[in-house]
């Protein structure tokens, strides 16, 4: 039987379209042979495959100068397909795993990832959606709790060392390095969420092992009871019963309107539960202006828009692109600051409700 080509890569770029100057989130996959691209991560088949032997790819690429972080990947019959990744790091990453997929296949080599870790095989009998359900069980299952962490209250959650404690005394595993492995795997699938910084980080590929042996990590069931109270840098208690996650980031940004263009200084909280970028009046009022739905979303930095005067607006712009196609444009008032709301709002996309 023919072997399934190996999933180097796999994450939302933007895409331009082959025809038309468009630019669309698409969910993009990096093989072995080549880049296939889904309009949403959940799609059986692909809109489009692009053959990556005999290709090159270039970066930076200059040729949209109002769009920041493309790459341009020219096939052998010589037709370019342009990517737009959300900041300077991913984009060398997509980059980098190309120029060595395009290598190893002109070569007529197998693509192979260096790795310092012992492998560690799981068996192949684990069924993931059984095991979510026995880490529920109310009587032998993990048990949910109260936990307190920089000034913040996690309710109905658990740490990262009760989960593998709990897969080594189940029989689940042999040893707490496969529990490492399969606790990774359920926070992969969805079936484990990172609550708090410790554990978002190593979600996010900060750590070696995107799943934490720790117990200041903390953990929880998706369709848990979950919701965290916390203290805003002004003491103020943040929570409220229709917003119960933590907050990811908040401060002022200017936010473009959608019928007059106009822009306007808006206070924008980020939260992981639900998965909504809400933006209020700067001068006060409980009730949000509006919100923002993230849950396969993406967003990006641009340097200029059309239809915005130079004058109006500074260039430190960045574009969110909701799953249903709606455009947000926004602006920080640095590209530092600009850069750790994309990287908020990515995570927030990946592993909010």
């Amino acid at each position: 039987m023919e072997r399934e080509p190996m999933r180097i890569r796999e994450g939302y770029l933007v895409k331009k379209g082959s025809m038309f100057n468009t630019w669309k989130p698409m969910w993009v996959v990096l093989l072995e042979d080549g880049i296939e691209f889904y309009k949403r991560k959940v799609d059986n088949s692909p809109k489009g495959m692009i053959p990556l032997k005999g290709s090159s790819i270039h970066s930076p690429c200059q040729d949209f100068g109002k769009r920041m972080f493309v790459f341009k990947l020219t096939v052998a019959k010589q037709q370019d397909h342009f990517f737009q990744a959300a900041f300077l790091e991913e984009r060398d990453a997509w980059v980098r795993d190309i120029k060595k997929a395009i290598h190893h296949i002109d070569g007529g080599q197998r693509f192979a990832r260096k790795s310092t870790r012992k492998s560690i095989r799981l068996p192949e009998t684990i069924n993931l959606s059984a095991l979510y359900l026995s880490m529920k069980d109310p009587e032998k299952g993990i048990k949910e709790l109260k936990l307190e962490k920089d000034k913040r209250v996690f309710n109905h959650c658990f740490t990262g060392t009760c989960v593998i404690d709990w897969l080594v005394s189940s029989s689940s595993v042999r040893n707490r390095k496969e529990g490492l492995l399969l606790a990774s795997s359920l926070l992969s699938e969805g079936y484990l969420q990172p609550a708090g910084d410790t554990s978002k980080a190593a979600a996010e590929g900060l750590s070696d092992n995107p799943f934490l042996d720790l117990s200041d990590a903390y953990y929880y069931f998706p369709d848990s009871g979950f919701f965290c109270e916390g203290y805003s840098s002004d003491d103020d208690v943040v929570l409220k019963e229709e917003f119960r996650g933590t907050i990811v980031k908040q401060g002022c940004l200017l936010k473009q309107g959608h019928r007059r263009k106009n822009w306007k200084v808006r206070k924008f909280i980020l939260r992981d539960d639900p998965a909504y970028l809400h933006y209020y009046d700067p001068a006060g009022g409980e009730e949000p202006l509006g919100a923002i739905h993230l849950r396969g979303c993406v967003v990006t930095a641009v340097e200029d828009m059309p239809d915005t005067k130079k004058h109006d607006v500074d260039n430190i712009l960045f574009e969110i692109i909701t799953a249903n196609e709606i455009h947000y444009y926004l602006q920080a008032a640095s590209s530092t600051e600009r850069t750790e709301w994309i990287k908020a709002i990515q995570s927030v996309a990946r592993t909010g409700k």
